[in-house]
């Protein structure tokens, strides 16, 4: 059964007269004894009705007639009173019909947790906002099971009316939910311009961290909102903040691998350049080509980034070459080449695994050092992949200097 779609005939006749508002109607129905507590197939109550399509009359009339104190509190499959319903559909007469009857203003749905106050920020009903927050309802505290609230909601749509009047009610501007994330860092996910600059004015701290460390800058750069980028820097907000456990993700990272060029021209002349080729660190390099986008690789290099990289462990890579194979963008080789990156022995194993022959003898052509150490191992397991194909790329390996020697062994 459908618990959200009302089924015409599963509705009782007071329901009906509730849902439409037909006070006249409704009250014969009553005096005629018909009962007020039929739910229909979402059970919803002829109050829950009422409350719906906003009649305070017809609310009043079944408040009156109900047959016991608790009728206000009666709740839906899913877990709504009639307070939610008012909140949601925005009828303040509604809500003050229940408040005087005794309805709690700060009750929670069952499902949810949600309370009439957030019902009514994400329906973006400004009057009834103001209405429950005159009348006591609770500002602080969470909303939902993991801790979103009223001022995340408000800061996620760009409602700043409401946000304002959130602020102004005591509302925390650094609250967060579950998860760490602050009104802040929601606007910045959003762009939600307007909603980060009211937080900003009230104080919030431009360099809140979520549980795994994201910052409002992160995570603006990765969606790409160039104006809340901007924002946040002028600010204060640190580009050299790291965003994760293992100290290496920064923002210019999540802008490099997410092809947001002019956010990374922004970041690049502010970040700390120990991220390119310090120990440990991942080059924003390796995030440019994680994410295929040759306009902020090119950025990258052409200011200065190394295309000799340090290893990158977490995305298993001993340099950015080994990443343009590994993610298969030979697009890239030609940028890489012209930025003078070194070229190694596992390059040309890289080569041979991919049965990329002719970049294998090219790589040669342009002075590749032939494997060694590690390196050898490695190439001598690919090389006997493609021992079928030997005379693409056998001959050129051996005019280069190669000792035919190391092929004298089991996997040959």
């Amino acid at each position: 059964m459908d618990f959200t779609e009302a089924y015409s005939d599963r509705c009782s006749a007071v329901g009906l007269a509730a849902r439409e508002g037909n006070v006249e109607i409704l009250k014969e129905l009553i005096n005629r004894g018909y009962s007020i507590d039929v739910p229909d197939n979402r059970r919803w109550l002829p109050i829950h009705e009422a409350a719906a399509h906003n009649s305070s009359e017809c609310l009043k009339l079944l408040i009156d007639a109900a047959p016991a104190e608790d009728y206000i509190h009666s709740r839906t499959f899913e877990g709504l009173c009639a307070l939610h319903l008012s909140a949601c559909h925005g009828s303040v007469e509604c809500l003050r019909v229940l408040l005087e009857a005794g309805a709690d203003l700060n009750n929670v749905t069952t499902e949810s947790a949600t309370t009439p106050l957030f019902l009514a920020v994400e329906n973006r009903h400004a009057e009834v906002v103001n209405f429950l927050l005159q009348h006591g309802a609770n500002v602080e505290g969470s909303h939902s099971w993991s801790g979103w609230n009223s001022l995340h909601q408000a800061s996620f749509q760009g409602s700043t009316e409401i946000m304002q009047m959130l602020l102004e009610k005591g509302a925390s501007k650094d609250c967060h939910d579950d998860f760490g994330i602050t009104p802040l860092f929601v606007a910045a996910q959003y762009g939600q311009l307007e909603s980060l600059r009211l937080l900003l004015s009230h104080g919030a701290d431009v360099n809140c961290q979520a549980k795994d460390r994201a910052t409002p800058l992160l995570i603006a750069a990765q969606e790409g909102h160039l104006d809340c980028v901007k924002l946040l820097l002028s600010a204060g907000a640190d580009p050299n903040l790291y965003c994760n456990e293992d100290n290496w993700q920064l923002p210019i990272h999540a802008a490099a691998e997410m092809g947001h060029a002019k956010i990374l021209e922004l970041l690049i002349p502010i970040t700390d350049r120990i991220c390119d080729k310090g120990e440990g660190k991942v080059s924003p390099v390796y995030s440019a080509l994680y994410g295929g986008d040759g306009e902020c690789l090119e950025m990258l290099l052409k200011q200065g980034f190394s295309p000799d990289a340090q290893e990158c462990l977490d995305f298993s890579c001993r340099s950015p070459m080994c990443m343009i194979f590994q993610k298969q963008y030979y697009q890239f080789v030609d940028v890489l080449l012209k930025y003078g990156i070194t070229l190694r022995g596992i390059n040309l194993a890289h080569c041979l695994c991919h049965k990329k022959f002719a970049l294998f003898c090219r790589f040669l052509r342009l002075g590749c050092s032939l494997p060694l150490g590690e390196e050898l191992t490695d190439f001598i397991h690919y090389s006997s992949a493609v021992q079928k194909e030997y005379k693409e790329w056998l001959p050129y390996l051996l005019l280069a200097g190669f000792n035919p020697v190391n092929f004298m062994c089991r996997f040959w």
